[in-house]
């Protein structure tokens, strides 16, 4: 496969990837990070360092708000629930079983 290819692959797979965390607004960012060890929050921090090293300024909440389809502030407050306790330890737990 040549890599010009490969990149619209990678680049489909991506636009189904943050597709798909738009429309699963019932999983938290937590659950994805004591899951998957990333969250929304992390993949607008990828998405943002991916501009950065083609030169492109792009803002914290800009990245943001690609990922999670309008302003993070609007969709923390319409789908983001508080961490309980018991996922708090399981936080805690898979960050000190991947250090």
């Amino acid at each position: 496969m040549d890599k010009s290819t490969q990149t619209e692959l990678e680049a489909a797979a991506f636009r189904r990837l943050v597709s798909h965390l738009m429309e699963r607004t019932d999983v938290q960012n937590i659950d994805l990070m004591i899951q998957s060890g990333f969250c929304r929050n992390c993949l607008a921090d990828w998405y943002k360092d991916a501009a950065e090293d083609k030169g492109i300024e792009m803002s914290k909440d800009a990245a943001r708000e690609h990922i999670y389809g309008e302003p993070f502030s609007d969709w923390k407050k319409k789908h983001q629930a508080e961490a309980t306790p018991e996922q708090m330890a399981a936080f805690k737990a898979a960050q000190e079983n991947h250090s």
